[in-house]
């Protein structure tokens, strides 16, 4: 290449793994390089997110590096002064308590920071899925507008309306599909001025193994997996059995029965739906959830002496069966407007780490970042607001 005109120099491409959140690894975008350095992390570009708010103060939002809002941006800030920043340029809340922006249930910060949360070291639920958070557009700028609470939800035909409005002025509104599962005309935001948003799976697992007395072996995950729980076989009982002791594990759906039988864990089981989707949760005992086809070997298998163990194995990258549609994502066809395919496009969020206002570790957690493991449409439409700032 050194002859040809024009060559000044040839340098090895860097690639730097993140070892984050993995989404945006897994959807390419690497630090330095590519997409990310040729759109400037979205330095400039504004996302607004309407949802439950936003807790300031988390470190996903530090405006450190962050560039004075665009000269058109004319918002306000409804926090006290020193909560908005050049990160958070706008807060405003328009529920009818009429109460602060700040997020009281901890939706809106996770959506927030998935669309551009800046760079976190150490972000991890229970030490798993360690390493550095960030969002898919880390330098955009975000405009907070408290839309729903508790006792509000988020009405469809205002969004079609208030989209329409934005579409006219070159604002693209990004929706999530809904989590209304398998079946047909199950989507919200049909209308075609909107980007409608499904969910999808990534390539990282939260590995826990379910291990049969028989010494089969099913692969499914947990959030919670603390090193000091013994990896010797207890007994096995089916869920609708009767006086469960805290030396057997329960075959079941029901995390909170469980524990106040005194099971001493949990393998979850899918119906037949939510087939190959396993999430990676923190329940309220010790558990690994399975898929469908697992569900109906284990069944078969606890007609019998049955003994099982679970043994975990933390985190692990390279499902090659990534990306499928998430079992819980709304399907179309688009019963609005028959003739517009809907959902538009698919996003990752199953099993996604983002931040979150309080700690979910049951006061373990020392740490002043604070971030929680959730699944859902409404986590994978902030991957796509990102990318489009990008």
């Amino acid at each position: 290449m050194e002859t040809k005109p024009g060559f000044v120099s040839a340098r090895l491409e860097r690639k730097i793994s993140l070892h984050t959140t993995n989404s945006p690894n897994f959807v390419g975008l690497h630090q330095n390089t590519g997409f990310w350095q040729i759109s400037r992390y979205g330095r400039g570009v504004i996302i607004g997110v309407l949802d439950t708010g936003i807790l300031p103060e988390h470190p996903s939002f530090s405006d450190e590096g962050m560039p004075p809002p665009p000269a058109k941006w004319k918002g306000k800030c409804e926090f006290n002064h020193t909560s908005c920043n050049n990160k958070i340029i706008g807060a405003r809340t328009f529920t009818t308590s009429g109460d602060t922006p700040l997020d009281e249930d901890g939706h809106g910060t996770d959506t927030a920071s998935t669309a551009a949360g800046r760079f976190v070291k150490g972000a991890n639920i229970f030490g798993n899925a360690n390493g550095t958070a960030v969002g898919i557009a880390p330098m955009a700028h975000l405009a907070i507008y408290k839309v729903c609470a508790l006792s509000l939800n988020l009405h469809d035909d205002p969004i079609a309306l208030g989209a329409y409005s934005a579409m006219e002025k070159g604002i693209l509104v990004s929706c999530s599909a809904g989590n209304s599962g398998h079946s047909n005309f199950s989507l919200s935001k049909e209308a075609p001025w909107i980007l409608t948003v499904g969910a999808s799976t990534i390539d990282r697992k939260i590995r826990a193994t379910a291990v049969l007395g028989n010494n089969l072996t099913f692969d499914g995950e947990s959030a919670f997996q603390p090193a000091d729980f013994p990896a010797t076989q207890l007994p096995l009982v089916y869920a609708g059995m009767l006086n469960a002791t805290d030396s057997q594990i329960r075959f079941c759906g029901e995390a909170i029965a469980v524990k106040n039988s005194g099971g001493a864990a949990m393998i979850l089981v899918n119906p037949v739906a939510y087939g190959n989707l396993t999430l990676s949760e923190a329940h309220v005992l010790l558990a690994t959830h399975v898929c469908y086809a697992d569900r109906l070997k284990i069944k078969a298998y606890i007609n019998s002496t049955a003994a099982a163990a679970i043994v975990f194995k933390g985190t692990v990258i390279g499902d090659d069966r990534a990306p499928m549609v998430a079992a819980f994502s709304s399907r179309g066809p688009n019963f609005t407007s028959l003739g517009i395919l809907k959902p538009d496009i698919l996003g990752p969020r199953v099993n996604i780490l983002a931040a979150w206002p309080v700690s979910v570790e049951n006061d373990t957690s020392t740490r002043s970042a604070t971030f929680n493991m959730i699944s859902g449409t409404s986590m994978s439409c902030p991957h796509l607001s990102g990318v489009a700032a990008l």
